[in-house]
Formats: C-alpha cells, structure tokens, sequence
C-alpha cells in the first residue's frame, strides 16, 4: 500500500521557502532601520551640540589665525579650551569659569 502524498506544506521545500521569505524580511526591515542602528558621523555630529559648538567656535578661531590676529600656537590653545566649554556647556554646566574652592 503506497502512503498518502503530503500536503506541499509539509514538504521541505515550502518550509525552505519560509525561510527564505523571514531572511528577506529581516533584511528588508535592516535595510529600513539602518541609519538608525549604525547612525553617520555627519548626522551623530548634527545632533551633539557640543560637536556644533565646537564648530563654530573653531571656525571663529580658524578666522582670527587666517586675519593674523593669533599665531598657531594659540589657535590650538584656543581650540582645545574651546572643545573644553563646549562640552562642559552640553554636560549641564553654566559656561565660565568654575566657582572658587573655599
């Protein structure tokens, strides 16, 4: 007695094929989702305002050096303690100096 033919379902090549349909879902949705899982540097930097006010004071500085206002030296001093505000300034901190110790 020959056994019954199985439904296409059962048979390896469907679920072979189910596969194949979750592995181009889950790279469709990758694909989707990307800039949100691996961000670029450009909009990382968009949204850091420490990043853009480091920008912009780098950018004041870099005019004062080309004008020859400051020398090299300083405007990497200058730059350095720029970075040094602006990050304190994004942490919460006012800009400024810190209060006296007592």
């Amino acid at each position: 007695m020959a056994a019954p033919a199985r439904p296409f379902l059962d048979r390896p090549i469907a679920r072979g094929l189910a596969l194949l349909v979750l592995l181009a879902c889950l790279a469709g949705l990758a694909w989707l989702e990307r800039e949100r899982w691996l961000p670029s540097e450009s909009s990382a930097a968009a949204e850091d305002p420490a990043a853009l006010c480091f920008a912009e004071r780098a950018a004041e500085i870099d005019n004062m050096l080309d004008e020859g206002v400051i020398v090299a030296s300083q405007a990497e001093l200058f730059k350095t303690r720029a970075e040094a505000m602006c990050r304190a300034t994004a942490a919460g901190a006012a800009p400024g100096l810190p209060a006296p110790l007592r």
